[in-house]
């Protein structure tokens, strides 16, 4: 993980971003505070609400978040079974907080997610729900949709059931302590069957033609003390994939329960278009290190991303580009007749979204449905009736929170960049691209240290390291601006002053 900081001394540039991005959640309607009805009704379903009457807090169930983490959505605990495994994997009960058709119910469709700004999250619930009574803490009763997968030698599911239970995490984990505590040789069995379970499930993934994007991820957040902003590039853990993969199975799991039932909701994603293929077949191509779907030697996409090194120049221009062929996600609801196309590409399975609940709003609707059909019991009238309008719900959510994410990072960034215009640093060209009225080559690029990414202008390849000098930082206009330069030492100021702190634009 890296870390970078706006100086210390930046107090201008700090302020300036403080307004950017009040003024950026003005600009996405980003809710506000929850409305004192909801307030008070989440008061009154904490007060009232009872825990399910099955009992498994004899389960030795751990969770696993960032360190930070409060709203603690899964526990998970393994043990074998015979040359096989047992995977329990409690998700949090939020439906049992919700009353259909009331205040918190309507607040929570109009949000559809958690909202991560740098500034502060926007939760989906209350946090009296989703940081407390709804959360998975340890050492205490909580209500939990408990998942049990029986798994063969190849961690394959043999068989799943869902059922609401009584659960007690035993400890909060970090996915740092635990891949601390398995690479050290500490980690107690569940944990280690946790590495052996994800492991053997990543190949599974592989011999269905399953593909992802192995980009390190970029995060803004704010010193809570200083009040001071930082923009983080963090590259996943072992333990996130292998933790993930659970996830991945549940979700699977519930598409199946809903699929074979003919009622639910899946997320699906179509696969890559004949011309997206030829294209990223010609980008390989191009950066030096070929692929090929047909013919002798022939790999799935997804196959050959699992041979990419995004610490290379080159393959980290190849996994920029591969983003092309992950398009078109989204939600399709069903009761009755099953959508001819039930599977999610990358995943190269049917697929849902059930494991999130206290952060996404389209888990609760499958989490009831998967419940119901997994014990035989009847589908919640609010949910099927509902049903078709979680979608647009998602679509809207998702749209709002993508353009969140963007342009906070971009605003970051332009404030992390301000104070050093004129200097010169290594960079990595990822795409290149004129786009419209373009009058000079134009490349996208990021840089090394700190892991910014900006257009640049200059005739460049991709795939190649270069050094380009910053020419603009607007925190208003959340833009970065670049041009290339020839022979210029790293880290020069050529054309600026960045030890005098310059206004902002």
């Amino acid at each position: 993980m890296t870390n970078t900081w706006i100086p210390s001394g930046a107090q201008g540039v700090q302020d300036g971003l403080a307004e950017a991005l009040t003024a950026l959640r003005e600009e996405l309607e980003v809710p506000r505070a929850f409305p004192p009805d909801v307030l008070e009704e989440t008061e009154r379903v904490i007060r009232t609400r009872e825990l399910p009457p099955w009992d498994r807090t004899d389960l030795e169930l751990v969770t696993i978040d960032p360190a930070s983490s409060t709203d603690l959505d899964q526990a998970v605990f393994i043990e074998r079974h015979g040359d096989g495994y047992t995977v329990y994997y409690a998700i949090a009960d939020v439906p049992s907080f919700i009353t259909p058709g009331g205040a918190l119910d309507a607040e929570c469709r109009r949000r559809g997610l958690t909202l991560y700004a740098p500034d502060g999250r926007i939760p989906l619930h209350p946090e009296a729900i989703s940081e407390d009574a709804g959360s998975l803490l340890p050492d205490v009763d909580r209500g939990a949709f408990l998942w049990e997968f029986t798994l063969d030698a190849t961690a394959a599911v043999v068989n799943a059931t869902v059922r609401r239970a009584r659960v007690r995490s035993r400890a909060k984990l970090s996915y740092q302590g635990v891949q601390e505590a398995i690479d050290g040789g500490t980690a107690d069995a569940c944990l280690q069957l946790l590495r052996e379970v994800g492991l053997k499930r990543i190949e599974l993934e592989r011999l269905r033609g399953g593909a992802s994007l192995k980009l390190p991820a970029q995060v803004v957040e704010q010193d809570p003390e200083t009040g001071a902003y930082r923009l983080i590039t963090e590259v996943p853990l072992p333990v996130e994939d292998w933790n993930a993969q659970v996830s991945l199975m549940t979700g699977m799991a519930a598409a199946d329960l809903m699929v074979r039932g003919s009622v639910g909701i899946l997320r699906t994603m179509p696969p890559p278009d004949a011309r997206s293929l030829e294209t990223f077949e010609r980008q390989t191509a191009a950066l030096g290190k070929p692929w090929k779907a047909d013919g002798p030697g022939g790999m799935s996409y997804g196959e050959y991303l699992r041979t990419l090194d995004p610490a290379q120049p080159k393959d980290l221009a190849i996994v920029h580009a591969a983003a092309a062929l992950f398009r078109g996600a989204g939600y399709v609801a069903f009761d009755g007749e099953v959508p001819e196309n039930t599977v999610q590409a990358a995943i190269a399975a049917p697929y849902s979204h059930a494991t999130a609940p206290l952060r996404r709003l389209v888990d609760r609707w499958v989490l009831v449905v998967c419940e119901a059909l997994s014990q035989g019991t009847e589908v919640p009238a609010w949910a099927r009736e509902s049903l078709p309008l979680v979608p647009d719900l998602m679509k809207a959510a998702e749209q709002r929170s993508s353009r969140l994410d963007r342009a906070a990072i971009d605003t970051v960034e332009a404030a992390v960049m301000l104070p050093r215009l004129g200097e010169v640093f290594d960079a990595v060209v990822i795409s290149t691209g004129n786009g419209k009225n373009a009058t000079a080559p134009v490349a996208t690029v990021q840089l090394l240290d700190p892991a910014v990414s900006a257009r640049c202008t200059g005739a460049m390849e991709p795939g190649t390291r270069v050094k380009v000098r910053l020419d603009a930082a607007d925190i208003q206009r959340r833009t970065v601006t670049f041009s290339l330069v020839e022979d210029a030492p790293s880290g020069s100021a050529e054309g600026g002053n960045p030890g005098n702190q310059p206004s902002i634009p």
